[in-house]
């Protein structure tokens, strides 16, 4: 699947928007890219019954009613990027139970990447590197390790890949969002990608 030759989304990207603090849609100057919601075809519930067996959820309406639409972002020009965030909103115009709380788990899939791409990786600053050795070198096939460990974990983009995390702590403590979890789209600095981003919630939303 790519923007270019995936005749389904093919002109349809444009300018991708954040929710601000009042729960509406808003362009803004952090997030640099364009991005889409693909029809809902028998590829994309393929990718979305994946999403959900990944996390033990069982394909059932109520499960799939935790699934935001999935969302195609590209990254074609230099210096495009997303600038540090979290997924989770703690918003209560945007955690009732019209939405299924809030968004729980994230995936966000690499779904093409030119030959000449450099940058564009996704970094959580706040992620301890690990310390142990990587004699065969496949974590660093994955993670960037002439990054300073420093600051965080970088994720190559590496196509058909996917990272996954949660973005809210346990009930334990609070079911609170995982500060953890800041991230960040770096700098696309030659080539361009296409992700995907896979968002679910906390539990099933009610139509009003």
């Amino acid at each position: 699947m790519s923007r270019r030759s995936n005749s389904s989304s093919k002109n349809k990207f444009t300018k991708s928007e954040v929710i601000n603090e009042s729960g509406t849609r808003a362009n803004t100057t952090t997030r640099h890219s364009r991005s889409t919601v693909p029809p809902r075809d028998a590829v994309i519930r393929c990718i979305e019954d994946r999403a959900l067996s990944f996390q033990g959820l069982v394909d059932t309406k109520a499960h799939r009613s935790r699934l935001e639409p999935l969302q195609l972002v590209a990254y074609d020009d230099v210096g495009e990027n997303y600038q540090f965030h979290t997924d989770w909103f703690g918003l209560p115009s945007q955690t009732t139970d019209e939405y299924g709380g809030d968004r729980l788990s994230s995936f966000f899939v690499y779904v093409t990447v030119t030959e000449d791409l450099t940058g564009g990786g996704t970094n959580f600053p706040l992620l301890d590197a690990p310390a142990d050795t990587d004699p065969d070198g496949r974590w660093c096939r994955y993670v960037n390790c002439d990054e300073p460990w420093d600051n965080g974990v970088t994720f190559r983009p590496v196509a058909r890949n996917a990272v996954f995390w949660r973005n809210l702590r346990g009930d334990d403590d609070g079911g609170s969002g995982d500060r953890r979890t800041l991230h960040a789209g770096l700098p696309v600095t030659s080539g361009s990608k296409m992700g995907m981003n896979i968002w679910t919630r906390e539990r099933a939303s009610v139509p009003l």
